[in-house]
């Protein structure tokens, strides 16, 4: 399959593009700026697809990091790179007389809001905080696609875990000095996927015809915070003895420490389980044991 890619260079997109090779694959990036082969800009509301012909299929990753300080400007580049950038690139599929078969459009978890002890799964209704507000349009974005034909499946991802990047990757060098500890109660519920599993997910759906829809990309075990930091500390062989209060999380992160490491979002993979994946890592310790060559 020729795979068009945008957010190519992040750290799920650079290692998803290596999986989708060597799993036979044809990967063709949509870069920013000049670049050979299709570029886009779509702060500019730019995109030239030339030398994306013969595309089967489409991932599509990118966006502004939700990482840093929720600034009114970061707020907007949140939205904007997500909800105006999906709707970009889909006016450009839709009018192609070629179109791709399939689409996998990045979405999150954020989608549910702050659920606390509620297990939710892809029929539950969206939050109304900032995040769901913004996976809600993101999401929308892509009906152009899906009404010129194109099969698209909205995957709502949870926390990725990987030491390439992401929050696993930043917390790592606290615990392995023995300086990690709970966030907040530690009682938030934390839906996680590791990165092995949302390559496989993503190639799951893009290879099965039947799948359609949102499917949301978390292992079938939740943890809490407490549980998560505990089973990190074991894996390591470090101690976890230094919470971080709410008040602190706060203090430090602002906005975005309070609704993504505070909030509280129990979800389960209801789609993926009635589709037949299988995961590789359903259980937080082996998942960690793996991705850490512990």
């Amino acid at each position: 399959m020729r795979i068009l890619l945008t957010g190519a260079s992040g750290f799920v997109g650079t290692t998803l593009a290596r999986f989708l090779r060597s799993c036979g694959h044809h990967v063709v990036p949509l870069h920013r700026g000049a670049s050979p082969g299709p570029t886009w800009d779509p702060a500019a509301g730019h995109i030239d697809l030339s030398g994306a012909e013969d595309i089967q299929g489409v991932v599509h990753l990118a966006g502004e990091p939700i990482i840093g300080r929720w600034t009114r400007a970061k707020k907007e580049r949140i939205r904007q790179s997500r909800v105006e950038g999906t709707r970009l690139l889909c006016e450009a599929l839709a009018d192609r007389n070629e179109r791709p078969n399939v689409m996998i459009s990045a979405s999150a978890i954020g989608y549910y809001g702050n659920t606390g002890e509620d297990v939710v799964d892809e029929s539950s209704p969206h939050g109304k905080d900032f995040l769901a507000n913004v996976a809600v349009e993101w999401e929308a974005a892509t009906r152009i696609a899906a009404d010129s034909g194109i099969r698209v499946i909205p995957i709502r991802i949870g926390l990725v875990l990987s030491p390439e990047g992401g929050a696993l990757a930043r917390m790592l060098p606290l615990f392995k000095w023995g300086l990690g500890g709970r966030l907040g109660s530690g009682k938030q519920w934390w839906s996680w996927i590791a990165l092995d599993d949302l390559h496989g997910i993503i190639h799951h759906a893009l290879s099965h015809p039947t799948v359609s829809g949102a499917l949301n990309a978390v292992a079938p075990e939740a943890v809490t915070n407490e549980d998560f930091t505990r089973t990190l500390a074991r894996v390591l062989r470090r101690p976890a003895l230094l919470p971080f209060p709410e008040r602190a999380v706060k203090m430090v992160f602002g906005e975005m420490g309070e609704a993504t490491f505070l909030a509280s979002t129990r979800v389960w993979p209801g789609a993926l389980d009635d589709n037949g994946y299988e995961f590789r890592f359903p259980h937080i310790e082996p998942a960690l044991r793996h991705l850490l060559r512990r």
